[in-house]
């Protein structure tokens, strides 16, 4: 059993390396999106099947809690999901104008939460009106820093940006979809969030077979690139790399230099998209998909504030007031959805257990 530490620690460690291994190949290719969530797909999909394979036998796969056409509309949600975030990158749309786009994650899901017939309390709806705030503050110091404008200006015209909009907008109003059918199908089925994390992915396996050329010459790309060079003199590794057991360095040093430096990323981008995505699957598993929504976009700001300080980019005021924001928040939705609302209903069903009593007694 996986506890509460367990899954925030896969999700903010796994994510936030997943962001640096990402940022490093894509400094080296930019147009690898395909073939990074390629390997993705991959790697969680073999990873994930021996939880699903038969006792007693590793090569056939245990009928599943969940109907297969439900995990298969799950995985086409997922798929379609990833590749207009990716796609969103070819129409003008800059990284700091990517982030806050996808950052009214919270707002979309909560919203098609109150379509579906749900309620939230006034707590809850501040804090995720705080949080999306202090993410588009985070967004906007985090672009400064980098000498970026999140204006219109940056685009090389209105409509290519329009488009990359409306690409990142369907994207959102389906990942708050998605978010509401697995929560759907975890509370009909009580399925295991390891059969979500296996059948999302390797029923969207097939959907790239259309893709095959653009993935060869992205690897091919990938695969030309010259390997990692460590120089343990230099007085920036040991500075960047002297608190590291010297075990670990040796290691890695001679792995990057054993192969080419876009490969290696790729291979790291892939596992720590591994421990990102399952714990993502189990927190999704055990709580709304607000509440993972909420909880993903802390994440987010962590990637920042890490970026920041590994880097050695200012903390400006803004970061510290975004900071501020997005953790006030999250501190302030904990508090209405794990404390408040739920001492709140004990003391309503107990008074309606005391009145029910009474009733009895007076008749």
């Amino acid at each position: 059993m996986i506890g509460p530490l367990s899954t925030v620690l896969l999700i903010f460690g796994g994510c936030c390396s997943n962001v640096f291994a990402l940022e490093a190949i894509i400094k080296s290719e930019p147009s690898s999106g395909l073939l990074i969530t390629f390997f993705q797909f991959v790697f969680t999909t073999l990873a994930s099947y021996p939880t699903q394979c038969s006792p007693g036998s590793p090569y056939t796969v245990r009928r599943p809690i969940v109907p297969l056409r439900r995990w298969v509309f799950i995985a086409a949600l997922f798929f379609g999901i990833n590749m207009l975030n990716n796609w969103a990158f070819a129409f003008s749309i800059s990284v700091p104008v990517h982030i806050i786009l996808r950052s009214f994650g919270s707002v979309t899901t909560m919203i098609m939460g109150v379509i579906r017939g749900k309620t939230y309390s006034a707590l809850q709806v501040l804090s995720v009106m705080i949080l999306t705030a202090g993410v588009l503050v985070s967004a906007w110091a985090d672009s400064e820093s980098k000498g970026k404008s999140l204006s219109l200006e940056n685009s090389a015209s209105t409509s290519d940006f329009s488009t990359g909009l409306a690409i990142l907008l369907l994207a959102q109003l389906m990942s708050a979809w998605s978010g509401a059918y697995v929560e759907d199908t975890y509370a009909m089925y009580k399925a295991s969030w390891t059969e979500n994390l296996f059948y999302s992915h390797v029923f969207s396996l097939p959907m790239f077979l259309p893709l095959s050329q653009t993935l060869r010459n992205q690897y091919a790309r990938l695969a030309a690139t010259p390997p990692l060079r460590f120089d343990r003199k230099s007085a920036i590794f040991e500075q960047q790399l002297g608190t590291v057991p010297d075990l670990l360095v040796d290691t890695f040093s001679t792995l990057g230099e054993s192969m080419p430096r876009g490969i290696l990323f790729l291979l790291v981008n892939a596992t720590t998209q591994l421990a990102c995505i399952s714990g993502v699957n189990l927190l999704s598993s055990k709580s709304s998909a607000v509440t993972v929504t909420i909880i993903l976009n802390i994440r987010k700001l962590v990637s920042f504030i890490f970026s920041t300080i590994l880097f050695g980019h200012p903390m400006s005021a803004k970061m510290i007031a975004g900071s501020a924001l997005v953790f006030g928040s999250g501190a302030l939705y904990g508090y209405e959805t794990s404390w408040r609302l739920p001492a709140q209903r004990r003391k309503d069903r107990m008074a309606s257990e005391a009145g029910s009593v009474s009733t009895k007694q007076a008749t």
